[in-house]
C-alpha cells in the first residue's frame, strides 16, 4: 500500500513532466503517404488544369471528370476535407436558409449534373482561381502539405497513444524479467479467455490500457496524459476513483499512471484521488521502481 502523506503527494506533483513528445508525435507519415498513394494518380490528372489560359478552367475540368469519374472524388481534399458528401450554405440572406448537397463518392461515371456539381463546388471554393494563377506547382505535393495538416488534428489522441507506449515499455520488461503476463488494450472478453479472470465492466466495449496478471492477482493499469488544464480533468479524477471500488469488488487492483502539467490546475482532485485509491503514479515513479514494486506486490 502507498503512503498517505503529504509528502508523498508533493513528490508526485513536483516531478510532473512537461510533455512526452516524441518523434512519433510530429507526423505519421505511414498515414500521410498512404492517403496519397489511394489517390495520387488522379492527382496527377488534375494537374492538366494548372495554369490553363485561353480556355475555361471550369470546362477543362469538366471534360477530365467526363473522361476520368474517379477524379471527381479527390476534390474534397484539396480544400481539406475528407466527407463524401458535403452540404453547403448557399444562401441566408433572405431570411430563408438554403443548403446544397455535393457529393463525392467514387464512381465509374457521372451524368451531368453531377460534373456540373463538382465544377461549381471547385470553382466556388476558390480552388480553381488557385490552379488558373499557378500558385500550385504540383497538386500532389499540395496534397501532402494538406494531409500533413489534418493529420496534425490528431495529435491531441496520439498523445494518449504514447503515454501507453513509454508504459508498455516498461510493463513488457517487468513482465519478462519477474514470469508476469500482459495484455494491451484488455477487454473484458480477452481477460476472461487469457486467464479465466472475470471482470465487471461499466461498458461493454471499454478498453484498459493494460492487464497484467502475476500469477497471484489481477492487475488494471490505465494511463493518460494532460499537458494542458481543463473541467475534464476533475471528472477524470473522480471517474478513476468510482473504477476502483468498481474492480477492488472482485478483488483486482487499479494502478492509475498519469502526468502532465495540466494537473497543475487540478490538484485538489488529484489528491482527492491519489488518497482513496492505493496506486496513483506517475512516469516518475514508474521510472523509480514503483510500478515493478506494486506488481510484485512488495509495498
Amino acid at each position: 500500500m502507498k503512503e498517505f502523506s503529504d509528502e508523498g503527494f508533493s513528490r508526485l506533483i513536483s516531478t510532473l513532466k512537461e510533455n512526452i513528445t516524441t518523434w512519433d508525435y510530429f507526423v505519421n507519415w505511414s498515414k500521410v503517404l498512404g492517403k496519397i498513394s489511394d489517390i495520387e494518380i488522379e492527382l496527377n490528372i488534375l494537374n492538366y488544369l494548372i495554369g490553363k489560359h485561353g480556355v475555361s478552367i471550369k470546362t477543362e475540368l469538366a471534360n477530365l471528370l467526363q473522361k476520368y469519374p474517379q477524379v471527381g472524388r479527390t476534390v474534397p481534399i484539396l480544400v481539406a476535407m475528407r466527407d463524401e458528401n458535403i452540404k453547403v450554405l448557399t444562401s441566408y440572406e433572405e431570411g430563408d436558409f438554403i443548403y446544397k448537397e455535393f457529393s463525392f463518392k467514387k464512381v465509374q461515371q457521372l451524368t451531368k449534373n453531377e460534373i456540373e456539381s463538382i465544377v461549381e463546388f471547385a470553382d466556388k471554393t476558390g480552388f480553381l482561381r488557385i490552379l488558373e494563377e499557378k500558385k500550385i506547382k504540383n497538386i500532389v505535393d499540395f496534397v501532402v502539405g494538406v494531409e500533413v495538416g489534418l493529420d496534425s488534428n490528431g495529435r491531441k489522441n496520439r498523445t494518449g497513444q504514447l503515454m501507453e507506449n513509454i508504459i508498455e515499455v516498461f510493463v513488457k520488461k517487468i513482465c519478462s524479467t519477474n514470469g508476469f503476463e500482459y495484455i494491451s488494450q484488455a477487454t473484458h472478453q480477452k481477460i476472461k479467455t487469457k486467464w479465466n479472470k472475470t471482470i465487471k465492466v461499466d461498458k461493454s466495449e471499454r478498453k484498459i490500457d493494460f492487464a497484467v496478471y502475476t500469477k497471484s492477482k489481477l492487475f488494471l493499469i490505465e494511463t493518460n496524459f494532460y499537458a494542458g488544464g481543463g473541467s475534464k480533468l476533475k471528472s477524470t479524477a473522480g471517474e478513476y476513483k468510482y473504477m476502483y471500488d468498481y474492480w477492488k469488488q472482485d478483488g483486482h487492483e487499479l494502478i492509475w499512471i498519469t502526468d502532465g502539467y495540466g494537473w497543475l490546475t487540478a490538484e485538489k482532485p488529484l489528491r482527492e484521488t491519489y488518497d482513496y485509491i492505493n496506486y496513483l503514479l506517475n512516469l516518475n515513479s514508474v521510472t523509480e521502481g514503483k510500478l515493478e514494486s506494486i506488481l510484485r506486490e512488495e509495498v
